[in-house]
């Protein structure tokens, strides 16, 4: 199970499950494929009306959710974002990687019906950008990866807030109360946890399961997409625990939920159209994502390192130079899962601009996982030619010292 917890290995598995979905999409079983996909299992006699394709996007999807808010509030509370300083920089680079994204696509969807998607190029794969950084950069400063984690996981709260206040269509106000009732009733069953041992602590934990499913359901029902529930969840209950429980679910989220999530979105037949045919959404994701992210997130990071510089040279030293910033915007561009759910919630009553969005999403991210591990590698060889001449410096200074000591003697 520890290969499950490995950066890179989450990052092979997402790449390969969506490859597999879409080749298997556009091969003789694509028809059988998209059939179980969309096929229907519902549950009538409580109001669950769900395919296949959306029991994994909000069912499942839940779990990687709930995850990212209890690492959300980790880093809020004890980690790289528990103060002002050390967040303001981030934050504002995640707020320009999501402006530029939103405003290119504006732009190029412009006088379309096709506005509404602005938000799919805004959001960053944590998992993916953290692993192709693992791969290609595995001894680079520390700098950069904590950067790169702040960025991200402010972007998922930027994410989280867009899928809560732009994808919530005809609530219902009965069970959208009831499920703050469950959420905050979870809250309390969540003080619990961790003090008693034995049958109470058993209890604790299956009182608090039971109320995370039953929030899920409400929200569902309430009209709020259903991954909001597991992210109040994450966000209510004791951090120590939260935790724990972080710690169990990740092999099951990257080995399972995020590859089986990615197979089912990038299911997808790839039109047969030529490129002068496809929709502005398709041109709009390709060139928001990459260049998008890029502009957006290395103009305000720069800004924003110069306006709170630190006075103090030995925390200036963790300030990214510009190339690094560069680096870190372009695996900000990297979108894939919140990109996908995203095209999913924007255009659902579209089956075929879906697909269009899916493959510009693919597109984007390849883009710009490609032009990231190249600057990574980069990097990686500078940072190594550094420390060679920072050590034969070191040496060439003690053998000096020691041929001036013996000539004393």
């Amino acid at each position: 199970m520890s290969l499950f917890r490995s950066e890179r290995a989450s990052a092979g598995l997402l790449l390969g499950a969506a490859v597999l979905g879409l080749v298997l999409a556009n091969l003789p079983t694509g028809p059988g494929l998209l059939a179980i996909k969309n096929h229907h299992l519902d549950l009538p006699a409580i109001g669950l009306d769900l395919s296949v394709g959306h029991w994994v996007s909000d069912g499942l999807l839940a779990l990687f959710f709930f995850v990212v808010a209890v690492d959300l509030k980790h880093e809020l509370i004890r980690g790289d974002l528990n103060t002002v300083s050390k967040a303001i920089v981030p934050a504002i680079a995640a707020i320009g990687g999501v402006l530029a994204p939103a405003g290119i696509y504006a732009l190029i969807t412009l006088g379309t019906a096709y506005g509404s998607g602005w938000p799919i190029p805004t959001a960053t794969d944590i998992a993916f950008a953290l692993g192709v950084l693992a791969v290609f950069g595995s001894a680079l400063p520390g700098r950069i990866r904590v950067f790169l984690l702040a960025l991200a996981v402010l972007d998922d709260l930027v994410a989280i807030l867009i899928i809560a206040v732009f994808f919530t269509h005809g609530s219902n106000l009965l069970f959208l109360g009831l499920g703050i009732v469950a959420v905050v009733a979870t809250f309390v069953a969540g003080r619990f946890l961790g003090r008693h041992r034995g049958a109470a602590g058993v209890l604790a934990v299956v009182v608090v399961v039971v109320l995370a499913v039953v929030t899920w359901y409400l929200v569902y029902r309430s009209g709020v997409h259903a991954t909001i529930a597991a992210v109040a969840v994450g966000l209510v209950l004791p951090l120590g625990p939260a935790r724990k429980a972080v710690h169990t679910l990740e092999p099951i989220t990257n080995g399972i939920v995020l590859p089986i999530f990615a197979f089912a979105a990038a299911a997808v037949a790839v039109p047969s159209v030529g490129l002068g045919q496809l929709s502005p959404v398709f041109w709009a994701i390709v060139v928001a994502l990459p260049v998008g992210k890029l502009i957006g997130i290395t103009i305000a990071g720069s800004v924003a390192s110069r306006i709170f510089r630190d006075p103090d040279p030995a925390r200036r030293s963790q300030t990214l130079s510009t190339v690094e910033l560069v680096t870190v915007a372009m695996l900000g561009g990297i979108g894939f899962t919140v990109s996908l759910l995203m095209n999913e919630l924007a255009f659902k009553k579209s089956a075929e601009i879906v697909d269009e969005g899916t493959l510009a999403v693919l597109l984007g991210s390849a883009i710009s996982i490609v032009v990231a591990a190249v600057l990574v590698s980069s990097l990686k060889r500078a940072d190594r030619r550094r420390r060679l001449a920072a050590a034969a410096g070191a040496s060439g200074s003690g053998a000096g010292a020691g041929a001036a000591a013996s000539g004393r003697g």
